[in-house]
């Protein structure tokens, strides 16, 4: 995600260099890019990435779980060896996940065992829209979620993180010209 885009261009771009360029958008999953890129051509990145949402949205709830499955915990094992992807570790790295004394390292994972025991995957969280406290508090609340409120809540999360993601590599030139933002080269 280091190769910042225009939205014309993955607008107008062959199939496999638009899918190529929003693969790590989600989180191993370029199958959601591969399913929209028949929609172009798409007037806003917003446009953009609420079609991606809605091809993880369509899925059944098994397959959303799957793919909520392929995501890391919060200051998780993954976190402590450096091995999510290079999105993740940035995120994580707001709060210093991955840096965790003893007894914090502790709470984290004991939080992390019962949302997956109660829920069926890890927990998901727009990491940077919070504080570690904020994110712990965030993390105990939702463990008292039902099953159907928790799906929803954690396709919102992913949507937020997404979209983070998504701003950072595609640029909306017509977007940022009618709002006199700069376009960053």
């Amino acid at each position: 995600m280091t190769t910042r885009s225009s939205l014309e261009h993955l607008n107008t771009c062959a199939p496999e260099v638009f899918c190529a360029a929003l693969a790590d958008i989600w989180e191993h999953a370029p199958w959601v890019a591969r399913g929209v890129v028949g929609q172009r051509p798409f007037a806003t990145v917003e446009a953009l990435h609420t079609a991606m949402v809605g091809v993880v949205a369509g899925r059944d709830e098994p397959a959303r779980i799957a793919f909520y499955a392929g995501h890391p915990e919060l200051a998780g094992e993954d976190a402590r060896r450096g091995t999510m992807t290079d999105a993740s570790i940035a995120e994580q790295g707001t709060l210093s996940l991955a840096r965790l004394d003893a007894h914090e390292a502790e709470r984290w994972s004991a939080l992390n065992r019962a949302y997956r025991t109660r829920f069926g995957f890890p927990f998901i969280l727009c990491i940077r829209r919070h504080t570690r406290e904020s994110a712990l508090q965030a993390f105990e609340q939702r463990l008292e979620h039902d099953r159907a409120t928790e799906l929803s809540t954690t396709l919102g999360e992913i949507a937020a993180i997404t979209r983070l993601r998504l701003d950072r590599l595609v640029s909306d030139v017509s977007h940022e010209a009618s709002h006199g933002e700069s376009i960053p080269s």
